[in-house]
C-alpha cells in the first residue's frame, strides 16, 4: 500500500495552497448566503399565504396547527416547519410587510437571527441596529 507522502513545494505551493483554500471558503460562503436568501424567501412567503388564508377564510389558531402536522408528514426529515416556527414566519411577515427599508436586510442574516432580533426588540429602529450589526458581523472571525 502506497503512503501519502507530502512533497515539499516550497513557498510557492504554500502560497498557492493559501489561494485555493479562500476560494474554496469563498465559494462556501457565496453557496450558504444563496441558500438562507432563499430560506428566507420561503418563510416569508408562508407567512404571508398563512395571514391571507386566515384573513380570507376567517381561519383561526388550529390552521397553523394542521398546517405544520402536514408539512411534517409530507417532509419528513425536513425541519423548520414546527407549529412555533410558522408562527415565527407570520410574524416575519407581518412585522416587515410594511418597511421597505428593513425589508432586503432581513435576507442578509440567518433565519434564527431574524428570530431573536424579531422577537427581542421592540420597534423597527432597534430591529434595524440589530439587523446592521449582525450583518457586519458575517464573516468576521470572532475570538
Amino acid at each position: 500500500m502506497k503512503k501519502n507522502k507530502k512533497i515539499g513545494f516550497g513557498k510557492e505551493y504554500n502560497k498557492f495552497l493559501i489561494e485555493i483554500k479562500q476560494r474554496i471558503s469563498e465559494a462556501q460562503y457565496a453557496a450558504l448566503s444563496s441558500v438562507n436568501k432563499r430560506l428566507i424567501e420561503l418563510y416569508w412567503d408562508i407567512g404571508k399565504k398563512i395571514t391571507e388564508q386566515q384573513k380570507k377564510h376567517s381561519w383561526g389558531k388550529a390552521i397553523v396547527e394542521n398546517l405544520s402536522g402536514d408539512l411534517q408528514k409530507n417532509f419528513v426529515g425536513i425541519k423548520g416547519f414546527s407549529v412555533q416556527n410558522l408562527w415565527y414566519m407570520r410574524q416575519f411577515y407581518l412585522n416587515y410587510k410594511d418597511n421597505s427599508k428593513l425589508q432586503p436586510m432581513v435576507g442578509e442574516i440567518s433565519w434564527v437571527k431574524n428570530v431573536i432580533i424579531m422577537s427581542k426588540c421592540k420597534d423597527n429602529l432597534e430591529r434595524e441596529f440589530y439587523i446592521l450589526m449582525t450583518k457586519n458581523m458575517v464573516g468576521q472571525k470572532i475570538f
